[in-house]
């Protein structure tokens, strides 16, 4: 391996764009060659353009970063691994349960290969720094948590591969609202009752368009959960509450900015004159270290053999679970492909 780790990104579009730039920041990482069925007429002057994702495996790249649709993420990342490269991939990798078991399986074949997938949320500034609080016990343990997550369109391509559930897998929930999902379980563990409603309220077309979910764990943390696709004010707000106070992240710096700008506020809760009003300390999270923080754990674990601790397969298995939970728990929800299938 030489001292600059090689990478080949099969996808090119929004989020390969992200991918790219993050790359070219990186001092060890040096970009080589991409592909997409459409490339971009701009942006990727400085490496070769390949054919197809077989293309891009078999050149000489250490890592493959994989920003395809849902659908062919699993038979991208597995390729690559039985071909001895490290793989980033997106999140959801794939549109079902048997798709992450299958890279899973994939992943044991080949244990000296590094797989990442991308929960950026987790390294978002304020999430990072809630994770410190909680943790220190400053406030005691978690009693609840509240996250809704929504926006209000898609990209208004009429061709979105979004919206078609062979290639999707689901709606506003499996697509964004995985998201919280994984924070929950990042900061709360493992969820296993689940009580849910699903709907498809007002777009036109056969996966939800808002979910709402009750969670529960072993250790009595409740965990509700809006993700909306008819959240004409964009938000993002994560709200933990514990015994002795609370800690709120919100706000996302997304790159629309059309979320409000990310605050991390905390409280304590108070008996004496502030009941119900305590005094709240608001920091202002200024930057976007996500893309950063993700891809270099990514490089220390390829570079060090360290397992990796945030996005792990393991990560990507549970919190869809959560999804397939939310779906099937609401009895009256059908599934997306079967939604596809009687339209």
């Amino acid at each position: 391996m030489s001292d600059l780790l090689k990478v080949g990104i099969v996808g090119l579009g929004k989020m390969g764009g992200i991918r790219a730039k993050t790359v070219r920041e990186h001092d060890q990482l040096t970009l080589v060659c991409g592909t997409d069925p459409h490339p971009p007429k701009k942006g990727y002057e400085d490496i070769e353009i390949l054919p197809d994702y077989q293309s891009v495996i078999n050149a000489d790249v250490d890592a493959v970063i994989v920003c395809t649709p849902n659908r062919f993420i699993p038979e991208v990342t597995i390729a690559a691994l039985e071909a001895g490269k490290h793989v980033f991939c997106e999140k959801p990798p794939g549109r079902n349960m048997a798709d992450i078991a299958r890279i899973m399986e994939a992943e044991k074949r080949h244990p000296d290969q590094v797989v990442k997938v991308g929960f950026n949320h987790r390294y978002h500034y304020g999430v990072m720094e809630a994770k410190k609080i909680i943790e220190s016990g400053k406030y005691g343990k978690i009693l609840w948590m509240r996250g809704v997550y929504g926006k209000a369109q898609g990209s208004g391509n009429p061709d979105e591969w979004r919206d078609n559930p062979e290639v999707a897998g689901g709606g506003i929930l499996f697509d964004q609202g995985i998201h919280m999902l994984d924070l929950f379980r990042h900061f709360g563990g493992e969820f296993t009752e689940i009580k849910s409603m699903c709907t498809r309220a007002f777009w036109e077309f056969p996966m939800e368009d808002n979910a709402f979910a009750l969670l529960r764990n072993e250790a009595g943390i409740i965990a509700q959960l809006h993700s909306s696709f008819t959240q004409w004010k964009h938000r993002f707000t994560l709200e933990i509450f514990c015994k002795d106070g609370y800690v709120i992240v919100d706000g996302m710096p997304s790159s629309t900015r059309s979320y409000r700008d990310e605050w991390i506020i905390q409280g304590r809760r108070h008996t004496g004159f502030a009941i119900g009003n305590p005094p709240e300390e608001a920091t202002f999270c200024n930057t976007d270290p996500s893309w950063e923080l993700e891809m270099a754990e990514f490089v220390d674990c390829i570079r060090t053999g360290q397992p990796v601790k945030y996005g792990t397969t393991r990560d990507a298995y549970e919190t869809m679970n959560l999804v397939f939970g939310i779906y099937a728990a609401d009895e009256s929800y059908t599934p997306a492909e079967a939604a596809k299938a009687n339209s």
